[in-house]
């Protein structure tokens, strides 16, 4: 019974390190493009985004 609940503690700390990093990198996706979008109004160059 122990082993399961270890696994089950183990399990959860990796669930809440994955959603860390995945807002991690929405965040860092959406400033990223912020940025881009930003330099070519600057610029004057109009580039399409993904």
């Amino acid at each position: 019974m122990a082993f399961l609940g270890w696994f089950v503690h183990y399990v959860l700390i990796f669930v809440v390190l994955v959603v860390v990093a995945g807002l991690g990198i929405f965040a860092g996706k959406k400033l990223s493009d912020r940025k881009d979008a930003k330099n070519a109004g600057e610029t004057g160059n109009v580039e399409e985004t993904k």
